[in-house]
């Protein structure tokens, strides 16, 4: 109730604001495990709670106190959505929590809602004539004004498949450090010790644990034989295609998990700029390359648009621009983004994406290639964002597939980028696009 209230009150990150609640509360792991549904859960499905709760509470959710709001939405979270906890069990906490935060009016109020509900839960259903992007956007919680974009961009099942996708809990992938340890070793060690894990089908580095816990407190991950990434962000590293002895940009590469990969895909020969706009970054890319034993990564902070100015033209035979973005294609892992963002700040971003594309290709050598990665699935920022680049900079085109997965992906695509949307593999959605300097 605490992290719910905090994050609609301030603005402050729920993964962050979690993080700390748990850290504070030493919760077994079976209760870590609810207090993280509970959060995230209740963000992710919030207009849909709302639009519900809005039918119980007498004078509007808009003048309960913020905390009693978080209290009645989590509560009718779990009477809605999962189906261990029993409905009494879920009024007889909310009332007591009530009675400790408030005063016996509020825990009436609240004890009279929920059993109210109770009482009526065959009326929690939507109705059957909404307007298509009314329904989407009520059924799977997502602010209309996105579905509306969504289906015109992808149209009305494709709108809908992102958002039903956008509220399954997100895959575990880890990365194999192939300088340290094969996949198949790996694979072996973990089925060894009980982990229910298979190769990921999209990347030949990645593997998928399907049971096992947080990978990042592992021995494997302390030893820099893992990493723990997504399995979408792991095909931006092999669509650079970088070999050893490699001069490499990465434009904005906090928190190092691409960089990283770069690095061992070239055997850890050549080197590396990881550039990153915030010293406190930097840090985490440098912390990123000493647990994976990489030498060939040097950290430096400033504006990717003025690198261009600090290196001299065509001076690298790879650049990867993971470029700043919207982050629509990360919801299930952020669900407080889809609250937050607006489709003026798609508009914005598109702009600076531009400007960055422009910016750092003076920077790459002929029959270097350039890589142009995010993590959203807006055509604004992606599709639109290369080919305006392309039509204003002749000397670049689309190049050639860099490996067998990447010429599958390339396939499907449509375009000079692919774009991976979040149902397709239920991994991030993503879009990558490869370019080549040719004069």
């Amino acid at each position: 109730m605490d992290v719910l209230t905090r994050v609609e009150q301030e603005g402050a990150y729920s993964n962050l604001q979690l993080n700390a609640a748990l850290q504070r509360a030493s919760l077994s792991r079976e209760d870590s495990g609810l207090a993280t549904e509970l959060v995230y859960g209740t963000i992710s499905r919030l207009n849909t709670l709302d639009y519900f709760l809005e039918r119980f509470v007498a004078k509007g959710l808009k003048k309960l106190q913020p905390w009693v709001r978080s209290l009645l939405r989590l509560s009718l979270y779990q009477m809605m959505y999962l189906d261990r906890i029993p409905p009494h069990a879920v009024v007889n906490e909310a009332v007591n929590l009530a009675k400790r935060r408030g005063h016996q009016g509020i825990s009436g109020m609240v004890n009279g809602v929920l059993r109210n509900i109770l009482r009526n839960r065959k009326e929690l259903v939507l109705p059957h004539d909404l307007p298509a992007a009314e329904r989407i956007a009520l059924a799977h919680s997502h602010p209309q004004w996105m579905v509306e974009r969504w289906i015109s961009q992808y149209g009305e099942e494709g709108a809908e498949a992102i958002c039903r996708a956008n509220n399954e809990p997100p895959s575990v992938s880890v990365r194999v450090n192939t300088t340290m340890i094969s996949r198949d070793q790996m694979l072996a060690e973990m089925k060894e010790a009980g982990f229910e894990a298979v190769p990921s089908d999209l990347s030949p580095e990645g593997i998928l644990v399907l049971s096992g816990g947080n990978m990042a407190l592992t021995e494997w991950y302390r030893e820099g034989q893992i990493s723990v990434q997504d399995e979408s962000s792991m095909l931006v590293g092999g669509a650079v295609g970088p070999a050893p002895g490699m001069k490499v940009l990465d434009c904005c590469a906090a928190p190092g998990g691409k960089t990283a990969h770069m690095a061992e895909l070239m055997q850890d020969q050549g080197e590396i700029i990881a550039n990153d706009l915030h010293e406190h970054k930097r840090s985490l890319i440098g912390e990123q390359a000493e647990r994976l034993g990489l030498d060939s990564i040097h950290t430096v902070t400033g504006n990717a648009l003025e690198l261009a100015g600090q290196y001299p033209a065509g001076s690298f035979d790879r650049i990867l621009l993971d470029a700043p973005c919207s982050g629509l294609g990360v919801i299930r892992r952020k669900p407080d983004l889809k609250w937050t963002k607006t489709a003026g700040d798609i508009s914005e971003i598109a702009s600076l994406q531009r400007k960055l594309l422009d910016s750092v290709s003076a920077l790459l050598r002929v029959g270097g290639i350039l890589v142009y990665s995010t993590c959203t699935i807006d055509p604004e920022e992606n599709e639109r964002t290369v080919q305006h680049f392309l039509q204003t900079h002749p000397g670049f085109g689309i190049a050639e597939d860099s490996s067998e997965e990447w010429g599958k992906l390339r396939s499907t695509g449509q375009g000079a980028g692919v774009q991976i949307l979040p149902q397709d593999y239920h991994s991030d959605g993503f879009y990558i696009a490869r370019l080549q300097r040719f004069f």
